[in-house]
């Protein structure tokens, strides 16, 4: 994982979306949930970032996965492709460097598509109130 050069390390992302969803720490627990709205930055038809190369300096909200701390964001779900890598697990079938094929993290469901309402459309008070349905 380590050993891996920027461009290899990049290509683990799936395109799911996930880790680009709005945020919330119990302040009781400190337990991490996210909310069924993303980033306003987040083409959520897509789940590609709208500014990918500049999201650090526009959003200093965004989390940079980075091999060196990937195993310290405990709120990366299992599906993720980072953390399948940092857990020594194989990547699932949908994904996009296993099916050659980008539109398989929608088509198994795994993706924000259609699940998720921009942040741009959410005051930021009505955030914590927008739970992901089960």
């Amino acid at each position: 994982m380590n050993r891996m050069s920027t461009e290899e390390w990049e290509s683990l992302c799936d395109g799911c979306g996930i880790c680009c969803l709005e945020k919330e720490e119990d302040e009781d627990t400190g337990v991490i949930e996210t909310t069924s709205v993303a980033c306003a930055f987040l083409d959520t038809n897509t789940c590609q970032c709208t500014i990918y190369h500049e999201r650090l300096r526009l959003n200093p909200e965004c989390i940079d996965l980075k091999p060196k701390t990937i195993k310290s964001i405990t709120w990366l779900p299992e599906t993720c492709a980072y953390r399948c890598v940092a857990e020594g697990r194989e990547l699932p079938w949908w994904h996009p460097l296993v099916s050659g094929d980008p539109k398989t993290v929608h088509q198994a469901g795994i993706s924000v598509r259609g699940k998720v309402l921009s942040g741009r459309y959410v005051h930021p008070d009505e955030i914590i109130n927008r739970r992901p349905e089960t």
